[in-house]
């Protein structure tokens, strides 16, 4: 008897290349806008909007900003840094997301390894931080639609990943139960510790590297002689390097 029936899974930088299609939304919508004339290095204001981005939705994920704040002001910010202040940051806004909607890229091995899962009859659902208007859209256009039964995206529940309600609201959307289930993201923070604290056992996409894995975590994995971790007593911690290696472990 296998030990998981259900697979959650984190959409953006697990599946669907969040920072490639990104970037390239975000270089359209400022192409339509005429704006990267104005800057010095399309590339160099990227990095910088994306470290604005990254510390904005922790204080939306903290609850210590609305969504309106972070729109806004990851456009504000990070083009003031670079003089451009004569900007509707809303109207940015709107054509990034739907930029983001169009957008493809998936990590390699992606379709082949949901196909396979797929076929071995696990029940797949996605858990996501990101917003109603482009979620749904982004699965759909890049073709992943039909491996999933439920997604269940955070603004519609109002609350984020790590929070324990999400995935409470996730098993009971699906009638998963808590020791068949199993949380696969790139995300420590929000994915691995998340599930972790809510008692489900766990996946870390390591596709993006593991910058934002504990110190102490790191010297555990070196060190073991196996793809997985207890790092509480009633959970485990499986680790991958890329998508496919989901195989080895379902």
């Amino acid at each position: 008897m296998r030990k998981y029936d259900f697979l959650f899974f984190d959409l953006d930088n697990t599946l669907w290349d969040f920072s490639a299609n990104s970037h390239e939304a975000l270089k359209q919508t400022f192409e339509k806008l005429d704006l990267i004339s104005r800057l010095d290095s399309f590339d160099a204001y990227f990095k910088y909007y994306e470290q604005i981005n990254e510390s904005l939705w922790a204080d939306y994920r903290a609850k210590k900003i609305n969504k309106q704040t972070l729109i806004t002001e990851r456009f504000s910010k990070s083009l003031k840094a670079f003089e451009i202040t004569d900007q509707d940051f809303e109207g940015i806004n709107r054509f990034y997301l739907e930029f983001m909607a169009l957008q493809t890229r998936l990590f390699a091995g992606t379709k082949e390894t949901l196909t396979y899962l797929k076929k071995k009859g696990y029940q797949m659902h996605i858990i996501t931080n990101g917003f109603y208007e482009v979620q749904h859209a982004k699965l759909n256009n890049c073709g992943l639609t039909d491996f999933f039964g439920k997604v269940i995206i955070s603004e519609e529940i109002k609350t984020t990943k790590p929070h324990r309600k999400i995935f409470e609201h996730a098993l009971k959307s699906t009638n998963a139960k808590k020791q068949k289930s199993i949380m696969i993201g790139d995300s420590w923070e929000t994915d691995i510790e998340g599930a972790m604290a809510f008692g489900i056992d766990q996946i870390m996409n390591l596709n993006n590297g593991d910058n934002k894995i504990p110190e102490t975590v790191k010297t555990s994995l070196s060190s073991a002689n196996s793809m997985f971790l207890i790092l509480n007593q009633h959970t485990k911690t499986y680790f991958i390097d890329e998508i496919s290696g989901l195989a080895s472990i379902l």
